[in-house]
């Protein structure tokens, strides 16, 4: 176990461009423009969310994700960071992160959720995130290795994964779903 748990204490990471911070409530606002873009919400890795697609189209269902994701920090099954803009301070959305633990080949991965709104998803933004994935993930969430989803439609997204070192997985991850890049520590 780390010394610092980012479960006990969770880091904000900043880049030039972007914050990483831990999710709060009053971030729900902000988050709605980003969880009701019709054109982002096919991006989003809803694999294995038990049929939730992140599609919120209220500001009460956007509270009530970001309820369950703070009880899910507490209880450490993920850590979901709100990105946010350095310049205005506006909420763009959300970075998700785990270690899995599974009795299959992924074990101890890391698997890395990229929410954006659609105006962001841009290979600038993803850059920076992945960026500060790089340098702190694998250590804060003891994995050596990255897995994440972008659809063939996600050219920027992949553009970004590929110039980062991600390869693709090439084979269904958990037997069940595609689309998937990593990378190794």
């Amino acid at each position: 176990m780390l010394e610092n748990d980012i479960y006990i204490e969770c880091p904000t990471y900043q880049s030039d461009i972007l914050t990483l911070r831990l999710i709060a409530p009053e971030d729900a606002h902000d988050l709605l423009r980003c969880y009701s873009d019709g054109s982002a919400v096919p991006l989003f890795n809803s694999d294995n969310c038990n049929g939730d697609n992140f599609h919120y189209l209220t500001i009460e269902r956007m509270k009530a994700a970001i309820y369950f994701w703070q009880f899910s920090y507490e209880q450490r099954y993920f850590v979901r960071f709100t990105i946010v803009l350095n310049k205005t301070g506006e909420k763009i959305g959300t970075v998700e992160m785990f270690k899995r633990e599974a009795d299959d080949e992924f074990n101890y991965f890391g698997i890395l959720r990229i929410d954006l709104q659609s105006q962001y998803e841009e290979k600038q933004y993803i850059d920076e995130i992945l960026d500060i994935a790089h340098q702190n993930f694998y250590e804060a969430f003891e994995v050596n290795s990255i897995l994440t989803k972008a659809i063939p439609d996600a050219t920027e997204r992949i553009e970004s994964l590929t110039s980062a070192g991600y390869v693709p997985l090439n084979k269904k991850f958990m037997g069940l779903y595609d689309d998937y890049y990593v990378r190794e520590k």
